[in-house]
């Protein structure tokens, strides 16, 4: 793995009038969980918030999803069992982030000026 390389696991729930997302760092302890509920979600949900995307799908703006929202939705104000809810029946995303490699810096390169080496 290239420094700073990760990947981001999202899983979204399309709902009636939004559409919700929850991260999970670790996809295969998730696929276990889905048919062992004994696994405890803390060992692989990143962060117990449920997210909306403003109808925008999966690349809309995120923002937590306020408790009436929730009620609205899945008949409880309660996230972790809106999170569970959400794990059961939503859609795994993984997004890639490239790691940085090599130089960016063009300051350091050099040039061939007039068949006489330079710098730029």
């Amino acid at each position: 793995m290239t420094r700073g390389e990760a990947t981001q696991i999202k899983v979204h729930y399309k709902g009636k009038d939004d559409d919700f997302i929850v991260f999970v760092d670790d996809n295969e302890t998730y696929k276990k969980w889905l048919n062992d509920k004994s696994i405890p979600m803390a060992h692989f949900v990143s962060t117990f918030k449920v997210f909306v995307t403003g109808k925008q799908g999966t690349q809309g703006q995120l923002s937590d999803a306020a408790k009436l929202t929730l009620a609205a939705e899945f008949d409880t104000e309660d996230e972790d069992e809106v999170i569970k809810k959400i794990l059961e029946k939503g859609n795994v995303q993984e997004s890639q982030f490239p790691g940085r490699s090599g130089h960016k810096n063009d300051a350091q390169t050099t040039s061939i000026v007039n068949g006489q080496p330079g710098t730029r």
